[in-house]
């Protein structure tokens, strides 16, 4: 074989590695921390200590167990072991991010940093996903006006708020009624709690018979010849025709200091030159352009964190850590999580996996 063959040989051996990486790096900023050490931006090429992290939540809109994540964990840790001779440590259920605070720092404290810390489960734009855990609770009261507000958690930094303002002199009954299963109802999913405090209002509040005869006629509602046109219009002509007791309101805010705390126990975790790498739907897709990045997630993408907006959350949490952080482009699967650990500790090349390297913003 003549040299130039043996120029072509090697290119082909290493253009899989290349490719694979490049396909990724290609889109990030220019820029790096002139502080850095070169060899913090790029992972370990040999791990011996690795970190997994299985998220427990059930997917409310299937029958799927929530230990599922526990599977693809598990084939992890063997080719681990396997491959690398590694010591493969699990951070065991974590249900709400609660569980994963404490336990993450307990681990902190009696551990040294991992090469690895892989977490598996559900997420989205904003990141990984946990049961929705509450983070405050409160009725209070200002005069007459009553106001029972709840705040969960159920993405590190992005706070789902859940409001009930009302009258407490207009209905004695339903304001004792709060007062007794505020702390109850507070526990339920919005939804359930919108509808029960629905019912209480349709038993308690009597409709405007005249408003209803006006709205809504029995002749009025026979003209209408499909059924869910009817029972929507029935619906509207009661909510205009009812007085209401109460007011709801369902929102998300940002929360930065839940975020840093987040990113502050992932760097306490992972070794400068480590990967965090994030198992789920949706962590290195771009989010798409939105009026309000609400409707679709990816607050915290388009938010001011970390220097942001940010083109991923990948990108966001590479940056907020200063960790390389690798993450899927699109959704996902248990299979695919290991696939995808298995065909980078490889270097093998593949698509819809972004990993980025902790980088400085051109611009603020």
């Amino acid at each position: 074989m003549n040299r130039k063959s043996h120029v072509i040989a090697w290119l082909a051996s290493h253009f899989l590695v290349l490719s694979f990486l490049s396909a990724s790096a290609a889109e990030e900023s220019l820029c790096k921390p002139e502080s850095a050490p070169a060899a913090a931006s790029t992972p370990v090429r040999s791990p011996t200590r690795v970190l997994l992290i299985p998220l427990l939540r059930k997917d409310p809109d299937s029958a799927e167990n929530e230990r599922w994540p526990e599977r693809p964990a598990a084939e992890i840790e063997a080719f681990y072991r396997t491959s690398f001779s590694a010591q493969v440590t699990w951070l065991r259920d974590v249900r709400k991010w609660e569980d994963y605070y404490r336990k993450a720092d307990m681990l902190a404290q009696r551990s040294a940093p991992f090469d690895r810390v892989i977490l598996i489960g559900h997420g989205g734009y904003d990141g990984p996903i946990l049961n929705g855990h509450i983070i405050q609770n409160a009725l209070t009261i200002e005069g007459d006006h009553a106001k029972a507000t709840r705040i969960v958690e159920a993405q590190p930094g992005v706070a789902e708020i859940f409001t009930v303002t009302y009258d407490i002199r207009q209905n004695r009954e339903f304001s004792s009624f709060m007062d007794g299963r505020w702390k109850e109802l507070s526990r339920k999913d919005s939804t359930e709690i919108r509808n029960i405090l629905i019912s209480k209002e349709r038993r308690l509040q009597p409709l405007d018979t005249a408003c209803l005869q006006r709205q809504c006629s029995a002749a009025m509602l026979a003209s209408i010849p499909n059924d869910t046109d009817r029972d929507l219009k029935r619906a509207a002509c009661e909510s205009i025709c009812r007085v209401p007791l109460f007011v709801l309101r369902s929102f998300e805010e940002l929360s930065p200091e839940r975020f840093r705390n987040f990113v502050q126990s992932l760097r306490s975790l992972v070794k400068p030159n480590g990967l965090i790498v994030l198992g789920m739907c949706n962590p290195g897709s771009s989010v798409p352009e939105r009026e309000s990045p609400w409707d679709v997630g990816g607050a915290l993408v388009h938010s001011k964190l970390a220097s942001g907006p940010h083109q991923t959350y990948v990108h966001l949490l590479a940056t907020a850590t200063g960790r390389s952080v690798a993450g899927p482009i699109g959704k996902t699967s248990a299979e695919d999580v290991v696939n995808r650990v298995t065909l980078f500790e490889e270097r093998r090349p593949q698509r819809y996996l972004r990993i980025v390297a902790p980088t400085e913003r051109c611009a603020p």
